[in-house]
């Protein structure tokens, strides 16, 4: 367990933040600017910090190690060791058996393909189930339930939202509402879906403050409306802008050397990069986290301009 950026721990009253990657591949920028702004607003209101590996889905062999080297390296530090998110599968089932025993999931035996051939229903909300399987007698179950085991497949578990739209609060945006869909608990091959194991393990670890892209804003109604089911207090969220690279898409590989050992290829030291992330943020001449955290309190946080960060392709400093 290492010191606060303060000197001092945060109570275990005080509540948590936390950063929450799927160990897929290599931080970029991008990714270590929001682990940062995640640090900071933990620190800065006097949360823990705590960090969770999301790794329910694709795992890359040896990734969890490097992205935590990365954030030792920028100088964050957290809270507790971090939690594995694999090995919370029975808690992940108890959610779920709750959610049965209330009549809150139904089963949908859809594929992709069907839901996207289904198009949307009336007031259904692009992208959003169309409610197919929502309804179906229990003749109609059993029968659909037996053609997928023809075809060695099972049904998904979904959400009977508990409401059409629910309201959030978040630090930049102010209150949020948005729809909730019938989403995906668990996934046809067993596993817990997204959704599911966010929201149970934010309670578990007594997480009371979300930081992350704003790619996932509209994704914080229907995860509240489901903590509320759970009896949970859903947390303070803070949706910060993405990096994006010159095309406007997601920063990648294709964007050039936007990881830290590519930096470090081209001659950057940490330092640098912890500058160059700094200087996105309104802080010039930040050379650590450190520096970043005592440029930054909660007013400056929560004057974050609300547009994505364009990385341009980094040359030797």
């Amino acid at each position: 367990m290492t010191e606060r950026a303060s000197g001092e721990r945060a109570p275990l009253e005080a509540g948590a933040g936390r950063f929450a990657p799927s160990p897929t591949g290599d931080f970029h920028l991008g990714n270590l600017r929001t682990a940062l702004l995640a640090w900071i607003w933990a620190r800065r209101s006097g949360r823990r910090f705590l960090l969770r590996i999301e790794d329910i889905d694709r795992v890359r062999s040896g990734s969890a190690e490097r992205q935590l080297a990365d954030l030792a390296e920028i100088g964050i530090d957290w809270d507790d060791e971090p939690l594995i998110q694999t090995s919370r599968a029975d808690a992940h089932e108890a959610a779920l058996k709750d959610l049965a025993e209330r009549g809150m999931l139904f089963e949908c035996y859809c594929s992709r393909r069907d839901i996207r051939e289904a198009g949307s229903a009336p007031h259904v909300p692009p992208g959003h189930y169309p409610g197919t399987c929502l309804d179906l007698d229990e003749a109609t179950r059993e029968r659909r339930r037996a053609e997928l085991a023809a075809e060695h497949r099972a049904p998904a578990l979904r959400l009977r939202a508990p409401a059409p739209e629910w309201t959030v609060f978040d630090e930049l945006y102010g209150p949020y509402t948005g729809p909730v869909d019938h989403f995906v608990l668990r996934r046809a091959d067993g596993a817990p879906a997204y959704n599911l194991a966010v929201v149970v393990d934010d309670a578990h670890q007594g997480i009371d403050q979300v930081v992350r892209g704003d790619d996932l804003l509209t994704q914080a109604p229907g995860q509240a409306a489901l903590a509320a089911l759970l009896g949970v207090t859903p947390p303070t969220y803070v949706h910060v802008p993405l990096a994006l690279g010159p095309s406007g898409e997601r920063l990648a590989k294709r964007d050039g050397a936007v990881r830290l050992g590519e930096l470090h290829a081209l001659g950057w030291s940490t330092a640098d990069a912890i500058g160059f992330i700094g200087s996105s943020l309104g802080v010039e001449r930040a050379r650590s986290a450190r520096d970043l955290f005592d440029a930054l309190d909660l007013g400056a946080l929560r004057a974050l301009p609300l547009k994505p960060w364009i990385v341009e392709a980094p040359a030797a400093p």
